[in-house]
Order: C-alpha cells, then sequence, then structure tokens
C-alpha cells in the first residue's frame, strides 16, 4: 500500500500526458483541424468583403472537407502500402473503421445541407472540385499495367491541391455573395490563395519524400531536391505576399504577414524526419492562424 500511495503522483501525470496525447492525435489525423482550417479560410474571404459567413455553409464545408480527406485515408489501397509507417499512419490504420464512420457521417451532413440550402444550381461546379478531390487519390488510370491516381501524375498533386483549396475558400464565396470570378478582386484573391496553399502543399512533398520515392510517384522532392522545392515555396509565398487585393488597408496587410512568416519558417525547418505534429499541427495550423489574423482585424 505505502508503494502505490508513492508511485500515484507520478503516474497522474503520466496518465493526463497519455489522455491528452490520445485527444491531439484524435483531432489531427481524423481530420478535423484541416476541416476547420477549410472553414475558416472559407470564413476569412468573407471577412475580406465584410461579411460573416453563413453558418450551415461553414458546416457543410467542414463537413465535406472531414468527408474527404477521412474517406482518402481508408482507401483500401492504401492500407496494402508498408512503405513507411509512421507514427500518423499507423493511428489510421488502428482506426480505419472509426475514420469510415466519420466520413459516411460528413457526407450526410455535407450532402444534407447541400439539397436544404439550395446549392443544387452549383452542382456542375462544385462537382468538378469534387471529382478532382476523389480523383487525387483513386486509382483509375492502368498506365503500363499499373492503376495510377491522379497524385501519381508527375509534379502534379501539389497544384490540384491548391487548385481545390482556393477554389473552395475563395470561389464559393464570391459566388455565394453574386461576385464574377473574373472580376480583379476575385482573381487576385484566389492567386493569393493558390499560391499559399501551393507553399504548404510542397511541405508536405518534403514530409512523403521517401515514401512518394518508393512508391514511384515523382514529385517536385524526387526530381529536382529538398532544398529546391523548400526555394519554391518560399518563392510561393512571397508571391502571395506581393498580390494585394484592391482596397485592403496597411493594418490589414501587416496583420496578414504574420501567418506568411509563420508559414516561411514551416518551410525553412520541413523535413521527413520531422514529428508527425509538424506537419498534422503546425503546417495545417497555419491555415487557422491566417484566418485568426484576418478575424482578428475585421
Amino acid at each position: 500500500m505505502h508503494d502505490s500511495i508513492d508511485k500515484s503522483p507520478a503516474t497522474a501525470p503520466a496518465s493526463a500526458f497519455t489522455g491528452l496525447k490520445r485527444w491531439t492525435d484524435a483531432v489531427l489525423y481524423s481530420s478535423v483541424l484541416v476541416s476547420a482550417a477549410a472553414a475558416g479560410l472559407t470564413w476569412a474571404t468573407f471577412l475580406f468583403w465584410r461579411v460573416d459567413i453563413p453558418g450551415r455553409l461553414g458546416v457543410m464545408i467542414f463537413a465535406a472537407t472531414l468527408f474527404l480527406y477521412n474517406i482518402d485515408s481508408v482507401l483500401p489501397y492504401k492500407h496494402r502500402q508498408q512503405l513507411v509507417l509512421s507514427g500518423r499512419k499507423l493511428w489510421m490504420i488502428q482506426h480505419r473503421r472509426e475514420l469510415f464512420m466519420v466520413a459516411l457521417g460528413a457526407l450526410a451532413v455535407a450532402g444534407g445541407l447541400f439539397w436544404l440550402d439550395g446549392w443544387q444550381p452549383m452542382t456542375g461546379f462544385l462537382a468538378h472540385l469534387a471529382a478532382i478531390s476523389l480523383l487525387y487519390s483513386l486509382p483509375i488510370v492502368r498506365i503500363r499495367g499499373r492503376w495510377r491516381a491522379l497524385r501519381d501524375f508527375p509534379l502534379l498533386k501539389v497544384f490540384l491541391i491548391a487548385y481545390v483549396w482556393a477554389a473552395v475558400t475563395v470561389w464559393i464565396p464570391a459566388l455565394y455573395l453574386h461576385k464574377s470570378l473574373t472580376a480583379p478582386v476575385v482573381i487576385v484573391l484566389f492567386a493569393r490563395r493558390f499560391f499559399f496553399i501551393l507553399a504548404l502543399a510542397f511541405v508536405f512533398d518534403i514530409r512523403d519524400y521517401t515514401k512518394d520515392l518508393l512508391s514511384g510517384t515523382r514529385t517536385f522532392p524526387g526530381i529536382f531536391g529538398v532544398k529546391a522545392t523548400k526555394i519554391l515555396a518560399l518563392l510561393s509565398l512571397a508571391v502571395a505576399g506581393i498580390l494585394i487585393p484592391q482596397g485592403v488597408t496597411p493594418l490589414y496587410l501587416l496583420v496578414l504577414t504574420i501567418p506568411t512568416a509563420l508559414a516561411a519558417l514551416i518551410v525553412w525547418y520541413a523535413d521527413e524526419m520531422r514529428p508527425d505534429y509538424y506537419f498534422a499541427l503546425l503546417a495545417d495550423g497555419v491555415m487557422l492562424v491566417q484566418f485568426l489574423a484576418v478575424y482578428w482585424v475585421s
């Protein structure tokens, strides 16, 4: 009994840490954080026009992102790839059934809001984004005896990611507010968001460097090297920084340098040997930082 009393103060912090890690893993690896980032960046675009995001639209963006990322993580062929099993990948394998149920629930929510809120006239526009997102990882094209997804085409995947994220977080608010996608301010906002997300997509290419080499996926780090990829990512952030929408205040631009600077640091120190949290928490989390910066200045 004396021994158990002596051990209890030490086991309590360890138990609390284990519990915190379990919940953190669940939030990060089930794509809750990245889904919140998608909703946050969409909200940031609404705030640029001094309008709050409609609540149900924000939920639809969150749920649709949650569905796409989780359905991607449970694809059968991915679980047959025993290439590089990180802690994140192992967690996904262990919770595959739960992730599938989350994906189904998110699909039901997103689909219900799509019909209830009358988005049917935009079915064609939204369908092409959904198609790119689904076909990104789903092998449907047979080339030289091997089934390939869109992400397997050389150097393509970072541009697909940047395009879909920019389209969702900029074009959907613009269309909701009846603004032309060819209006100069919309074009600048889209390009700014595209290059910001592109820089982060390069970071995840660096994370997957060895896995992509082993699977035969030709990415920027695999072809040009990690250092050159970092330079491209920093150039993308620089382009995003100089794309200034008409009418923004100096304070707005100053505050937005915070997430850009943080993203630059994340790019510079990116390495495939970094812990999973470096990418799942910092690289994804910097998108939420951008939303918070816009929210504060607005």
